[in-house]
């Protein structure tokens, strides 16, 4: 029987790789550091009950270090930071969760340019949603935003961005505890 950790670590992360989610940008495609990491990651969390899912990879997120919320230069300790990825481990450390919890993306591609973001389209979102069943699958959602919350069919924690970081702390807290 496979576990969770070998379905999702090589073969999910090369079939990411190699797909073409409307006109976003990959990041995995091309870059060896970017797949090892979310297999790292992946790996790491494989028993995982939660997965905290916001909207797309952002351009100085996940873009890239390869791993939702999570800045280059949280893993590196260089490069650019990104303010959501900051609130986002903080209160993730803060609750004892850190390594207890997936973080993912409806569309893990960047949708946007190298130095700005945009909404993922209906058809990026659809083309991406197999990537997000398989990694949800056994694991309760959390919907960070409501991007998320409408694709997943779920309540949602506010997105931490523009003022938000107390009420998305608070907001995961509950959910966590639930």
């Amino acid at each position: 029987m496979r576990t969770r950790a070998s379905r999702l670590s090589g073969d999910f992360v090369t079939r990411l790789a190699e797909a073409r989610i409307g006109a976003t940008f990959n990041q995995y495609a091309g870059s060896e550091l970017r797949r090892r990491r979310l297999r790292e990651h992946l790996e790491a969390r494989a028993e995982a009950r939660f997965v905290l899912v916001g909207e797309a990879a952002g351009y100085r997120g996940a873009r890239v270090s390869g791993v939702a919320f999570t800045s280059e230069r949280q893993l590196s300790g260089t490069g650019p930071a990104e303010a959501t990825a900051t609130i986002v481990h903080r209160v993730l450390a803060e609750l004892g969760v850190a390594e207890e919890v997936v973080l993912w993306n409806v569309v893990p591609t960047h949708p946007g340019t190298e130095t700005s973001n945009r909404r993922p389209t209906r058809a990026e979102i659809a083309a991406a949603r197999p990537f997000l069943d398989e990694i949800v699958r056994g694991r309760e959602a959390i919907a960070v935003g409501r991007i998320a919350a409408a694709v997943l069919g779920c309540d949602y924690v506010r997105h931490p961005s523009h003022g938000g970081a107390a009420a998305f702390a608070e907001g995961l807290r509950r959910r966590l505890a639930a």
